[in-house]
């Protein structure tokens, strides 16, 4: 099988590369910006003429595209989310190759989620960022195709390669400079925010199993289950070892310790009322303290997020295999090599 995959350096595309070179069967061709690509190309610039091109002298059987951007204003998503995704429609559209599409979506597409509810791939999508709705507009555009194509719905990516961006990155590293400089308490925002943290190896293990189906439409990929941030944050700190305290800056009032440990054991919470930006919110804004409870996490998801992740099971045969403390040991073994 011929597969031809976009966006092979970035951080979900790493591990897609490498899951499908380990199939034997799989004779993978890489196409991006960066010079160590196959095939150097540009979907944000490039035309779809060019691609058709391309592909009618290759002619692959599928096409996985996990190229994007989750950074940028709104110009620079529509046009590395959308854009680029509506030139390899049309290209695919215009080849005689008749290859399979395999899209890598986001759960930012589906918006703010009710606490303790699964959210499944019927749910009306409500993005709440730029960001989500960049990436529904590229799933609307795939699904409307009329390519055979799936669109894999991926929840919070989470383990080896975690950008340092990200909240679980930047938890990673502020606990690595706590443990540097021998502190004995680390203070940190954001950490009641619920998320379905899923790892990257398993979405590999997604694409590759949806490169091989016949499976179309909308696939959720999550653990199936929402993690308090402030939990992973306590489990993490058993992981690395951290004897410290974990002092929550933005905890409801009156709230008092015993979430994540006993006084003193790593893993400790304590609740301090007050606000201060979040974990993976970006600084720098003209009030900070209404943004960290406007926006406790980046991705304009509200509060809570879990996947109903039964279509994957029913129709890919995949299930999540590593579990958030296994991610964790992986983040923190990458944020410990920087002491």
């Amino acid at each position: 099988m011929r597969v031809l995959l976009i966006g092979a350096n970035g951080y979900i595309g790493r591990f897609v590369a490498d899951r499908l070179l380990a199939d034997p069967a799989v004779q993978l061709t890489a196409l991006g910006r960066g010079d160590d690509a196959d095939v150097r190309f540009d979907l944000a610039t490039g035309s779809p003429g060019a691609l058709t091109r391309f592909l009618d002298a290759v002619h692959p059987g599928v096409v996985v595209n996990c190229a994007g951007t989750t950074r940028g204003g709104a110009r620079d998503l529509t046009r590395h989310n959308t854009v680029a995704v509506a030139t390899v429609c049309e290209a695919l559209r215009r080849s005689g190759c008749g290859a399979r599409l395999v899209q890598i979506g986001c759960s930012a597409e589906y918006g703010p989620s009710q606490p303790n509810s699964s959210t499944a791939e019927d749910a009306v999508p409500r993005p709440g960022g730029p960001y989500g709705v960049s990436k529904l507009a590229a799933t609307e555009l795939v699904l409307g195709s009329g390519l055979d194509a799936v669109v894999l719905r991926v929840f919070s990516p989470a383990g080896p390669g975690t950008p340092a961006g990200s909240p679980l990155g930047r938890l990673a590293e502020a606990m690595r400079r706590s443990m540097q400089s021998g502190d004995g308490e680390l203070k940190l925002g954001g950490l009641g925010v619920q998320r379905d943290f899923v790892d990257v190896r398993d979405v590999a293990r997604a694409v590759h199993a949806a490169s091989l189906s016949a499976a179309q439409g909308v696939i959720n990929i999550g653990s199936g289950r929402a993690v308090r941030l402030r939990d992973a944050a306590a489990l993490l700190a058993r992981v690395a070892g951290y004897g410290g305290a974990l002092q929550e800056l933005d905890g409801p009032p009156g709230a008092h310790a015993s979430h994540g440990g006993h006084g003193g054991h790593a893993g400790h919470i304590a609740h301090t009322p007050h606000l201060r930006p979040a974990i993976g919110h970006p600084r720098g804004e003209s009030d900070p303290h209404a943004a960290s409870v406007a926006f406790p996490y980046p991705d304009g998801c509200g509060s809570w997020q879990q996947a109903d992740v039964r279509t994957a099971r029913d129709r890919l045969g995949w299930r999540p295999r590593i579990n958030l403390e296994e991610s964790l040991a992986d983040i923190w073994m990458e944020a410990a090599c920087r002491i």
